[in-house]
């Protein structure tokens, strides 16, 4: 017999911050909108994207929160996080701003980690 599903976010934690941004850059070419959090949680700054694994067997989706923990704290003055693909490969940075060409992720930050995110980060 299958484990029963909570009712929660699951968490999913990559190994770096250009996992993250390549999963919300996919949602946004998708023309979704998506945007970062970020949050500090138990002295760690956390940026996450939740998301929705749909039709996961009899359920409508799956809710996850895809994160990554910036244990050296490289990202912390950003507002956004720029994603662009082109013949020169994959190209990742931080920004306080926007720039032509490529897909500007922005980055909310929180005053605390929310109550529906897992303590488990």
């Amino acid at each position: 017999m299958a484990p029963e599903l909570r009712e929660r976010l699951v968490p999913v934690r990559v190994n770096k911050i250009s996992d993250l941004a390549r999963v919300a850059a996919t949602i946004i070419t998708l023309g979704q909108p998506a945007y970062l959090v970020r949050f500090t949680h138990n002295g760690r700054r956390v940026y996450a994207i939740i998301a929705v694994l749909r039709d996961y067997y009899k359920y409508y989706g799956l809710p996850m929160i895809y994160y990554y923990v910036d244990e050296e704290d490289k990202f912390k003055d950003g507002s956004y996080l720029l994603v662009k693909v082109d013949d020169q490969g994959e190209q990742i940075e931080l920004s306080k701003g926007i720039r032509h060409g490529w897909v500007a992720i922005p980055i909310i930050d929180l005053a605390e980690k929310p109550s529906f995110v897992p303590d488990d980060l």
